[in-house]
């Protein structure tokens, strides 16, 4: 009995097998206008996010209102505002102040700027931002890497020392130029621009930066007085070494000691997250007890230099010093162009970062305008490039910021600091300075993600080996210039060199499959199937002409030697295939004068959307659009075509 049924279950699938497939038939796309396409792609490029969607349906006051809370987030969050989200930003807010003021004073001197320049740039930005911005987590102010790029590129051309004034306005100029820049980004729509910087850029960039950062503080931990001026690994040694003879045995002591502790705070806050105030408060102990240090035992006279007096009060005005003179404003907007981009790559992405962590969305135009807006503004009140810094917001997150207003907390903090306290830091020594700026940027060195990009992308890991050691043998912008040049390049690669492959059967199915990757796939005689896996234009139309007649060579070449079927039909699956252009169009066209010479048939699979609409209207004769030559699938194109082949055998017999 059981015998008898395996043998009808047997004789059903011999049945379902003995079926001939069904072939479907390839419908055209539904006509759209010109205009209607024109629309569709702008609309896609440009708004994708379709942030007009929230007005729809809405009454014309509830538009208005949407309309304020789109342009300034505030308003969005401000009336549920609470007592309790204020407890959680004051102590927050205080928190990233006590990192804020040592670290504003320490990025301003990287980039070669007064001191109290840092500070300026820690008041008025974080006000703007907390108007304009939509991160909750985003802790606005000076970054390491900006300063150092605006101070390295603007030394170039402008000594800080021999003409301080000239530098300053030209710094001010580069900032209202970066903002500038970043504002036009958010509101033209065009922050897939920064999308160019991949992580591996990044992550090269950044490590090759924090290394030039880092060496550059040899000077203050060192105590040198005549240091290079240029950035290399090579010229900062060779500085170095050459000036054993002003090393300072008492800055060195302070620098190593003042260098471990904040070190050791540092690892105990990544070890135990929940001492994140230890390393947030290490920086403004370590200035508070070197300073009184320096007072008590008047080091100043001892070899170790001091930041000096600093002039309290707030931002004054600066729209008076940008400086637009055409023999600097060429240095001024490259500037500005290059520091507004890594920066607000650096700002978005940490403001993404923790927005993922908490299970909301930040706006990538909102905050391109809000970044822009901020740097403009700062650029009139005495302030430099400012973002959100990693370090900064990580700190602000743990202190478990809820809103923007722990910008506005860490703002006012600031704000006492300039009137009240800038007589305390006259004795700050730079050494311990340098030390924070130190302990900062290494967390900069990501070596896991580094590890990680070398698992998955070999390509990626020398993109990112390219930016390291361009920034650390060449120049900051030399080394950003070769990696982005080498992602263009892999880029190109793709598009001017598609990726074709040899498809065959999976034994008993109708799947279809790369033969180089599916061992068990074999090919179909008579037939070369092929698939094609990018759009197709005019950068790489020759090359998938020479790459397919190449395919049919070797092919017939094979089938020669083993005496098998020549080919009849070449099959291409342009499944995703997503975009053609006039070129490819003159491809398939060529393609077809081809086979006919060799007495192949050309058949094209799964032609979709505006591919299919263009072939139809160059194919005026007919002779690629034929629908014996146009099927669904690659299963239906074989199953059709070979009862097409075995039909003149039977004839004949």
């Amino acid at each position: 009995m059981g015998e008898a049924n395996t043998g009808s279950v047997r004789c059903d699938r011999n049945m379902e097998l003995m079926v001939p497939m069904e072939v479907h038939k390839v419908v055209p796309p539904p006509h759209k206008s010109t205009v209607h396409k024109l629309k569709s792609r702008l609309k896609e490029t440009f708004f994708s996010d379709d942030p007009l969607r929230q007005f729809k349906g809405q009454p014309a006051t509830r538009k208005w209102i949407l309309g304020v809370q789109y342009l300034f987030p505030i308003f969005e969050w401000g009336p549920h505002y609470s007592f309790n989200l204020l407890k959680s930003d004051v102590v927050s807010g205080l928190t990233i102040a006590s990192l804020a003021i040592p670290q504003g004073i320490s990025y301003a001197k990287l980039a070669n700027l007064p001191p109290i320049v840092g500070l300026y740039s820690s008041f008025v930005p974080p006000l703007v931002y907390a108007v304009l911005g939509s991160s909750r987590d985003l802790a606005v102010g000076p970054v390491s890497i900006a300063s150092l790029i605006m101070g390295s590129m603007l030394r170039q051309e402008v000594s800080p020392a021999l003409n301080p004034m000239l530098f300053l306005s030209l710094a001010f100029t580069s900032t209202f130029f970066a903002g500038l820049f970043q504002a036009s980004l958010g509101i033209l729509r065009l922050g897939f621009i920064i999308d160019f910087l991949s992580k591996a850029t990044l992550t090269g960039f950044m490590a090759g930066a924090a290394v030039i950062v880092s060496l550059q503080q040899l000077k203050s931990l060192l105590g040198i007085t005549h240091f290079t001026k240029h950035m290399g690994l090579v010229p900062v040694l060779s500085s170095v070494f050459d000036e054993t003879n002003e090393w300072s045995w008492q800055t060195i002591l302070m620098g190593v000691s003042f260098l471990l502790v904040l070190l050791f705070a540092r690892h105990l806050s990544i070890r135990k997250p929940k001492l994140f105030w230890v390393s947030a408060g290490a920086p403004l102990v370590s200035v508070i007890l070197s300073t009184v240090l320096v007072f008590v035992f008047k080091a100043q006279h001892h070899g170790i230099s001091v930041i000096g007096k600093l002039q309290g009060g707030l931002n004054p005005p600066s729209w008076n010093m940008l400086n637009f003179s055409a023999s600097h404003l060429g240095l001024a907007m490259r500037t500005g162009l290059i520091t507004g981009i890594i920066s607000l790559t650096e700002g978005i992405a940490v403001g993404r970062t923790f927005a993922a962590l908490k299970n909301y969305k930040v706006d990538g135009n909102k905050e391109m305008m809000a970044i822009g807006l901020m740097n403009i503004v700062g650029s009139t009140t005495s302030c430099y490039v400012t973002t959100g810094a990693f370090s900064r917001s990580a700190v602000n997150n743990n202190a478990g910021a809820k809103t923007a207003v722990s910008n506005i907390v860490m703002s006012v903090t600031i704000m006492v600091t300039l009137l009240f306290l800038m007589p305390l830091f006259q004795y700050t020594p730079n050494v311990v300075l340098g030390a924070i700026i130190v302990t900062a940027v290494i967390g900069l060195i990501d070596i896991p993600t580094a590890y990680h990009i070398w698992k998955i992308d070999k390509f990626d890991f020398l993109v990112m080996l390219c930016a390291f050691f361009g920034v650390v043998f060449g120049s900051v912008q030399e080394g950003l210039a070769i990696a982005v040049g080498i992602s263009l390049f892999k880029i190109l690669m793709q598009v001017t060199r598609p990726k074709t492959a040899l498809l065959g059967n999976l034994p008993g199915s109708d799947i279809y499959r790369n033969l180089q990757h599916y061992q068990e796939a074999t090919p179909v005689p008579g037939f070369l199937i092929l698939s094609i896996e990018a759009p197709i234009n005019f950068t790489n139309t020759t090359y998938l002409n020479e790459r397919i007649m190449r395919w049919i060579e070797e092919v017939e070449s094979e089938n020669d030697a083993k005496n098998h079927q020549s080919i009849q039909y070449v099959v291409l699956d342009l499944s995703a295939v997503n975009a053609i252009d006039t070129s490819g169009v003159t491809l398939f066209k060529e393609l077809k004068r081809s086979l006919d010479v060799k007495g192949a048939e050309l058949v094209l699979v799964n032609p979709i959307g505006e591919v299919m609409e263009k072939l139809q209207r160059a194919d005026v004769s007919h002779d690629i659009m034929r629908p014996e030559c146009l099927y669904l699938t690659v299963g239906e194109a074989v199953a059709a075509l070979q009862s097409a082949m075995k039909a003149p055998a039977s004839n004949h017999v």
